[in-house]
């Protein structure tokens, strides 16, 4: 049975999964009493663990609460509150619609060293206030670093943070945390100082270039002996952050730079834009056409590769149409639970199948109307002040007053075996056709019963920035319905309920 839907201590409404370890799940959820979404993160039942190992687990949880708690600084996630669900801690905290350093990289890949540095300064900042604060984070890696919209970095997972005075809650000889980031001082049983987290973030920083942990070996056991023992290996794409890297990454933990310094060291180097994107040739519009084109766009631009067999096509190009579609980054953190997953691979994926069950739509929000499409055979709540743009028999566009931001739905009939393979064929052509395009994540989940697909990115338009959302579902050999929003990333916040208001109240009429 979903949880989606369930409130939580009378007050929070679960909404949707955005992330998932073997620990936890981290939910959207609805603030019923301050009307606002937030994050909640709620531990699975482990039936394999003594009652002690639960005690000391839940105590993590709570403590995780509490040391977050204790620093207010916009580079560190807030938490709001914390409560029990049927004797399990819950953490409720700042929503930061976003993706993770972590998910960026997976698969080895790397950003320009001037981002890297960008990012940098937003995690010693964080870790800045949370030492000033008598916090340790002791688990800094790319998967707990959130990159949200306009450029906030964001640090995350507090769950095995030490504050001041307090025990550590681990067994003699434990070491808990994410072994290609735990310094070499932590794995010779020493007492960790803040120059342990600033280790961290060294690690970071070198895979965040590089592509790959600095110690990883084939296991665990080795590259724990790599971190206490091996030199470090020459880099290769680290440019000028190559000497700052290295000193954060010294055995003695005296001999690395003090956070003050690594901020001075970052600032030094030359800081990209939030969303570096490779140089191309501009666009002939303000923003990205929605991925549901049927006809190549009149723009100089290759003709996109068809679509697999029995899919609709759906070329990826700049539309002539004036209503310019849509909007932004959905769903938030993908905060790591586990402390045991590998880095990199916490997508927070949903896996589900089963059958739609009927339940009645969401009252339709305040200053939206319902509209209904029977040519598409749907229903759903637009803005009052959007307007309807172009239609044909197999999608739909409304617009807001500036043009700048908007939404299309789209139909594919038949659907394929999961809208995730139907958007990474589109993908394809996007990263041939746009050299400014730039994932942020693209993963399985499941919607009103049926698997599900979510699409995130971002570009450049011809003058500003853009982030945009496609969000498919539908089952194999029925339709797949696809909702996308795009707009300016500046104007994300204004434009990100948009996308969740229709998706919930969005509804067939067959």
């Amino acid at each position: 049975m979903s949880d989606e839907g369930r409130l939580i201590a009378g007050r929070y409404r679960l909404a949707e999964q955005i992330g998932r370890g073997g620990m936890g799940t981290v939910w959207r959820a609805q603030d019923e009493v301050l009307s606002r979404d937030v994050a909640l993160k709620r531990l699975h039942v482990q039936r394999h663990l003594t009652d002690d190992e639960l005690a000391t687990l839940y105590e993590r949880t709570r403590r995780e609460a509490r040391s977050a708690a204790r620093i207010a600084h916009p580079n560190v996630v807030v938490v709001h509150d914390v409560v029990d669900d049927e004797g399990l801690p819950c953490i409720v905290m700042e929503y930061v619609p976003s993706t993770t350093l972590g998910a960026l990289l997976k698969g080895g890949g790397t950003v320009p060293p001037g981002e890297a540095a960008r990012i940098g300064l937003g995690m010693v900042a964080a870790l800045r206030a949370a030492h000033a604060a008598g916090v340790l984070h002791r688990d800094v890696k790319p998967g707990n670093v959130l990159l949200g919209a306009g450029g906030r970095v964001v640090l995350t997972d507090f769950g095995i943070a030490l504050a001041s005075g307090t025990s550590t809650l681990t067994r003699t000889g434990e070491i808990v945390g994410s072994i290609d980031y735990i310094a070499p001082e932590r794995m010779r049983g020493q007492k960790p100082g803040p120059a342990a987290d600033l280790w961290a973030l060294g690690a970071t920083l070198f895979q965040a270039v590089e592509g790959r942990p600095p110690f990883r070996k084939d296991t665990a056991v080795e590259t724990a002996y790599a971190v206490v023992a091996d030199p470090l290996e020459p880099m290769k794409q680290a440019g000028p952050l190559e000497p700052l890297i290295e000193a954060l990454l010294a055995k003695d933990p005296d001999a690395r730079p003090s956070a003050e310094e690594t901020e001075r060291a970052l600032r030094a180097v030359p800081v990209v834009a939030p969303t570096p994107f490779p140089a191309g040739a501009q666009a002939p519009a303000q923003a990205l056409p929605a991925p549901t084109r049927r006809e190549p766009s009149p723009a100089p631009i290759p003709a996109p590769a068809p679509a697999p067999a029995g899919r609709k096509r759906r070329a990826l190009g700049w539309s002539a149409v004036a209503v310019t579609v849509a909007a932004a980054v959905v769903a938030g953190g993908f905060y790591v639970v586990s402390r045991h997953d590998e880095d990199g691979g916490t997508g927070g994926t949903a896996h589900g199948t089963g059958t739609a069950t009927a339940s009645a739509p969401p009252p339709v929000p305040a200053d939206f109307h319902l509209v209904t499409e029977k040519t598409l055979g749907i229903a759903f709540p637009v803005p009052d002040s959007w307007k309807r743009g172009k239609a044909t028999s197999e999608e739909v566009n409304y617009a807001d007053t500036s043009g700048l931001a908007g939404l299309t739905i789209d139909l594919v009939d038949p659907a394929g075996p999961n809208p995730v393979s139907h958007f990474t064929n589109i993908e394809a052509n996007t990263k041939v056709n746009y050299p400014t395009y730039r994932k942020l994540r693209m993963q399985r989940t499941t919607f009103q019963g049926q698997p599900a697909a979510v699409w995130e990115f971002t570009f450049e338009g011809r003058v500003r920035a853009f982030r945009a959302i496609d969000f498919g579902f539908g089952r194999e050999g029925d339709r797949e319905y696809d909702i996308y929003l795009s707009a300016p990333d500046k104007q994300w916040d204004t434009f990100r309920p948009v996308f969740d208001k229709v998706k919930a109240g969005f509804r067939t009429l067959r």
